[in-house]
């Protein structure tokens, strides 16, 4: 007898122990900086009122006049555990269509128990990475949070603001705590106005993720042959003393059609980043009066990662996600130069007009597609 859709459905969901996964990431995440109950809650208040304050200065910069209406999304400050955990409801949406796909496609072959197992693992080692990653992220608009199950998320999304570790940086680099915090939402809240500008962005992205995913899943053999490879790589680049050669491991574990994916939404994440820190950079010190002194000392904690973060941060693509949003800030800027912010902003429009990964690296190709 066939499962139905509701037991394919659970099915899926057990191949990722999403709850073991938030648990797991809230044991591991190291200590955030000491506050007491009235700190806190006044850095909470604090930085609702400089997310408040930065949406105009956004839509002064960007020009986005349609996306004043933010009423469909909301702002979250929130700390680590609480981060990691909306991410894997975010990453349950992601990847439950394609692991849907998968089951489908192995029907009677997957054993509930081993699959169960399977899971756990699987939880605990995203897990793991979630707790690395939730004691570096200042902030995330995540837009997929209302798809989830019994989700009671506005219907366009939620902005998070991770406060310790906003705080934690203000503290490490020596700043004015009111103008970091008003820098980081400037270029939070970019986010937010773009998906509210581009109502198709979300389920377009989505789509794209899900393409991608069962790309990635639809042959879990093949996947497994092709990670081992990538491991196998990693363990010689390493064990040789070369640094690892992360577009190499890439290779490895891709086919054309999983590049191809894989291209169109490291195009969509350069764009996204990049107009993000184009708003920042367009700030000066009417708004943010230490802006130029926030941005020296931001930019230069780069310098001094130790060893193995260095390592985690190349294996996890978090240097490629840094590229991101310099080529991503490059071709807005040129595409600005020429064509004018409202040139630009066509690229709201529709997903026709999303730059391809060429493009982002070529604003001359996009330009001309658009009639520039």
């Amino acid at each position: 007898m066939e499962p139905s859709a509701r037991e394919t459905s659970a099915q899926a969901q057990a191949l990722i122990n999403w709850e073991l996964a938030a648990s797991t990431a809230a044991r591991l995440t190291p200590a955030g900086p000491t506050l007491g109950a009235a700190e806190i809650g006044a850095a909470v208040d604090n930085l609702r009122l400089m997310a408040d304050i930065s949406v105009p200065h956004v839509h002064d910069i960007t020009g986005l006049e349609a996306a004043r209406d933010l009423r469909d999304s909301s702002v979250l400050v929130v700390d680590r555990a609480s981060w990691s955990k909306a991410n894997t409801q975010s990453f349950a949406v992601m990847l439950q269509p394609a692991m849907e796909k998968m089951l489908e496609g192995r029907r009677g072959t997957v054993n509930p128990g081993a699959a169960s197992v399977s899971g756990a693992i699987t939880g605990s080692q995203l897990g793991a990475i979630l707790a690395f990653l939730s004691s570096k992220v200042l902030g995330q608009y995540d837009p997929f949070s209302a798809l989830a199950e019994n989700s009671t998320a506005p219907a366009a999304g939620r902005l998070l603001l991770v406060a310790p570790n906003i705080i934690s940086v203000e503290r490490e680099i020596n700043v004015e705590p009111e103008d970091f915090r008003l820098w980081v939402c400037l270029h939070e809240q970019t986010h937010r106005v773009q998906f509210a500008a581009a109502p198709w962005l979300r389920h377009h992205m989505l789509d794209e993720i899900e393409n991608l995913s069962g790309q990635l899943l639809g042959n879990v053999d093949s996947l497994m042959e092709r990670a081992s490879a990538a491991a196998k790589s990693l363990r010689d680049r390493t064990g040789s003393g070369a640094a690892p050669s992360r577009g190499a491991i890439i290779d490895l574990l891709q086919n054309p059609e999983e590049k191809a994916a894989i291209s169109r939404l490291t195009a969509l994440m350069s764009l996204l980043e990049g107009h993000a820190n184009v708003v920042m950079d367009a700030v000066d010190a009417s708004i943010v009066p230490s802006v130029k002194t926030i941005r020296q000392r931001f930019n230069s904690r780069a310098k001094d990662r130790g060893v193995v973060e260095k390592f985690i941060r190349n294996l996890l693509g978090l240097d490629a996600k840094m590229r991101q949003y310099s080529d991503g800030s490059k071709f807005v800027r040129e595409v600005v130069d020429v064509a004018g912010m409202e040139g630009f902003n066509k690229v709201w429009e529709s997903a026709d007009h999303l730059p391809s990964e060429a493009e982002i690296h070529n604003s001359k190709l996009w330009l001309e597609r658009m009639g520039h």
